[in-house]
């Protein structure tokens, strides 16, 4: 569940930030097709992931209707232009441990806790880290656990405490799971993790 670069990750973490899983897809789905990877398969035409200098080609009114806003455009053109002019190596952050690869991810645009922690897991897998910011996961989290209330970031952590250093892997199995509820895997073996 990596993606091949952290730069393909902090793209994802944009593009669905704010949005339902299905939506912030939508939108990497269109700029997927304007990018210069396709490969022709019996099911079709499939795209890959835009690299910096094709998102910089891209113009901000194309990004509008694309449907990003204003916000994540400047963000995608700042993150893809200061990789471009070697002003930020993303990849340098594997060298890193959690605490300041986040802190080091926090001072780009548009990255917070959620982004930041989304890219340790999903970009340089860090199975220990569930990005407890993640509205959805804390739902899917609080129902599994049979909570009346709701959960914030803090007792996501407290509650995760008897799956370290494999949070992330809950986070996944609850991505799936959503991924799945909106029609996006065909199958998805559900497990009651509240029992473990």
């Amino acid at each position: 569940m990596r993606f091949p670069t952290i730069f393909e990750t902090l793209a994802n973490a944009i593009s669905c930030k704010q949005f339902t899983i299905a939506a912030g897809l939508q939108l990497l789905n269109r700029l997927g097709r304007l990018g210069n990877l396709a490969l022709e398969t019996e099911a079709g035409v499939m795209f890959g992931s835009p690299d910096p200098s094709d998102l910089l080609r891209l113009s901000s009114r194309t990004f509008r209707r694309l449907g990003f806003s204003r916000h994540k455009t400047r963000a995608f053109r700042e993150l893809s232009r200061d990789i471009l002019v070697n002003r930020l190596d993303l990849e340098s952050l594997a060298n890193l441990n959690n605490e300041d690869a986040i802190n080091f991810l926090l001072r780009l645009r548009d990255v917070g806790r959620w982004t930041a922690e989304y890219a340790l897991l999903r970009g340089l897998g860090r199975l220990d880290i569930f990005p407890g910011d993640d509205v959805g996961a804390r739902n899917r989290l609080a129902k599994w656990l049979h909570r009346s209330e709701p959960m914030d970031y803090t007792s996501v952590q407290r509650a995760l405490q008897g799956w370290r250093p494999y949070a992330g892997l809950v986070f996944f199995h609850m991505l799936m799971e959503s991924l799945a509820a909106a029609g996006q895997l065909h199958a998805v073996r559900v497990l009651d993790l509240s029992s473990s």
